[in-house]
């Protein structure tokens, strides 16, 4: 693994950390919402949730940063992965607080589910440190699947 280029490891962090916040600028006040729905035994308070994900992000772009900083031949695919996962997390609360389509925000987060798997699987690959980092996220996405098709379900 290479030196630690701080200004490129505060642009991966920053640039997840953005995603995040763009995506939950164009999904309005979720607040009012969340709080309207009938959701599924376990759903957190709405709090819970720009914390959690800030956290996320965060981590997202630290072990983006890793795998982008390896030399292994497999980055650039991993990299794919984490993109595209990035893609589809910032598409997730738009369709489901802008759009209030549930069932179509549960798809997208059973797909998440699955590419945040995918991703964290090419990660450990590459980098344990990178792959570990991840297992939250993982945790995390399956829960949010949980919680859209209880939702979708009740609603």
């Amino acid at each position: 693994m290479k030196k630690t280029n701080w200004t490129e490891l505060f642009i991966f962090v920053v640039s997840a950390e953005l995603v995040g916040a763009l995506s939950a600028l164009i999904s309005g006040d979720f607040t009012e919402f969340y709080n309207e729905i009938i959701r599924p035994p376990f759903s957190p308070p709405s709090w819970i949730f720009p914390v959690v994900w800030a956290i996320l992000y965060a981590v997202m772009g630290i072990s983006a940063y890793k795998i982008y900083n390896s030399e292994n031949l497999c980055s650039k695919f991993a990299l794919k992965i984490y993109f595209v996962q990035l893609a589809v997390n910032f598409s997730w609360s738009i369709v489901f607080f802008r759009f209030r389509l549930l069932s179509v925000s549960a798809v997208i987060a059973v797909l998440l589910s699955m590419l945040v798997a995918a991703m964290t699987s090419c990660f450990f690959k590459i980098s344990r440190s990178a792959g570990f980092l991840n297992i939250p996220y993982l945790f995390w996405s399956g829960f949010a699947a949980y919680l859209a098709i209880g939702t979708a379900l009740l609603n």
